[in-house]
């Protein structure tokens, strides 16, 4: 029997915001994705991929879980001995759940209870996001467990505050529009650690806690309120002043290379750039009325278009 596929997400709002309890809004995106299989591992990636996968089961089985989600661990163990490993080609490091979509699988082979997620309650979906936090917090130190309940859900996610979560509808993709949502390659990998460190620090200024609730909360969440209601001017509006507040505050978390094309986007308005994630590197998030005169200006940058409005 072929093991399910889990794709990689898209943190389209509330990097950093869903910390301080802003509202969030996570999208599957199926262009990459990995999935448990067994082999002989042979290749270096399966090897490493199959010690991971012990080193992990070590810290599983000092973990203690909430009653109702234990894992079985005895039968996890066996298939690592008989070869289990995480067949992904989603890239690490790049803001777009790698360790999520593993920790998704996993749960979703070895836990003892199984989930409907076309039928999964609201109070069930915050009780999973906290059982999640702990199975991801091995990979990142912390997590907020949003990243793996994408994965294992495969739908988009509204984080309402940072304890609840609601499945959520969005406007279809049509591809024949001109606008788009696109990612760029920074060309360089990220560390969520560090990033989230950095932040943690700057919260420890007054000003930067007052900007962040007061400016950055309320456009993240206007851009999320007019996205879902397909409101493209308030949406835009809203995107114009979270693209220039986060590179006057979040400038550190903005790899080198992005810079320029960042205030290049915020001057002429023809595209507004912001983080995919924690930042510094991997991908960033870029938003356009008008995808081929972005991608001219955008010359040079590897592109990937995720949906089109």
């Amino acid at each position: 029997m072929t093991n399910p596929l889990f794709y990689a997400k898209i943190l389209l709002f509330g990097e950093y915001g869903i910390i301080e309890d802003s509202q969030g809004l996570t999208v599957p995106y199926s262009f990459y994705k990995g999935t448990l299989k067994f082999s002989a591992t042979d290749s270096d990636f399966e090897k490493k991929s199959n010690e991971h996968l012990r080193l992990y089961a070590g810290y599983l089985s000092a973990l203690t879980l909430p009653e109702g989600y234990q894992l079985d661990l005895d039968a996890f163990l066996k298939d690592i001995d008989n070869g289990l490993f995480f067949d992904s080609n989603i890239p690490q490091g790049y803001g777009v759940g790698s360790s999520g979509a593993l920790v998704a699988a996993i749960f979703e082979k070895y836990s003892l209870k199984k989930y409907n997620p076309d039928t999964i309650s609201k109070v069930e979906l915050k009780d999973l996001k906290k059982v999640f936090g702990l199975l991801e917090s091995y990979f990142h130190g912390t997590s907020s467990g949003i990243d793996p309940l994408i994965c294992y859900m495969n739908l988009p996610i509204l984080i309402e505050n940072r304890e609840s979560v609601d499945k959520v509808s969005i406007p279809a993709s049509l591809e024949d529009q001109k606008g788009a949502i696109f990612l760029i390659d920074s060309g360089m990998v990220g560390e969520t650690g560090p990033m989230v460190q950095i932040f943690f620090e700057k919260m420890k200024t007054e000003g930067f806690r007052k900007t962040l609730k007061e400016e950055f909360i309320r456009y993240n969440n206007a851009c999320i309120d007019a996205f879902l209601k397909k409101e493209m001017n308030p949406f835009f509006k809203n995107l114009k002043h979270l693209s220039v507040w986060a590179y006057e505050h979040f400038k550190p978390m903005i790899p080198e290379s992005i810079y320029k094309i960042w205030k290049k986007g915020i001057d002429s308005n023809a595209y507004y750039l912001k983080l995919c994630g924690s930042g510094g590197g991997g991908y960033i998030l870029g938003f356009t009325k008008d995808y081929e005169k972005a991608e001219k200006m955008l010359h040079g940058f590897n592109k990937e278009v995720i949906y089109r409005f």
